[in-house]
C-alpha cells in the first residue's frame, strides 16, 4: 500500500462515520458531507492503487530488459 491508498482508506472510514452521524442525529448536511468525504476516499485509494501497479508493471518491465 502506497501513501494516496492509506490516505483514501482513512477518507473512506472517516467519510463513513460522518455519514452515520449524520443518519442517526437527522442531520442531512453531516449525511452529505460523508458521503462526499467517502466517495472522494475511494478516489484516492483507487487512484493510489493505479499508480503501484503501474510502478510494478514498470519494475518488471525494467528487469525483463536487464535480462
Amino acid at each position: 500500500m502506497n501513501k494516496n491508498e492509506v490516505r483514501g482508506k482513512a477518507r473512506q472510514l472517516k467519510g463513513r462515520v460522518k455519514e452515520a452521524a449524520g443518519v442517526v442525529t437527522g442531520n442531512r448536511n453531516l449525511e452529505n458531507e460523508g458521503a462526499a468525504e467517502r466517495t472522494g476516499g475511494e478516489i484516492e485509494a483507487g487512484l493510489g492503487k493505479a499508480r503501484r501497479k503501474v510502478g510494478t508493471a514498470l519494475a518488471e518491465l525494467g528487469r525483463a530488459f536487464k535480462r
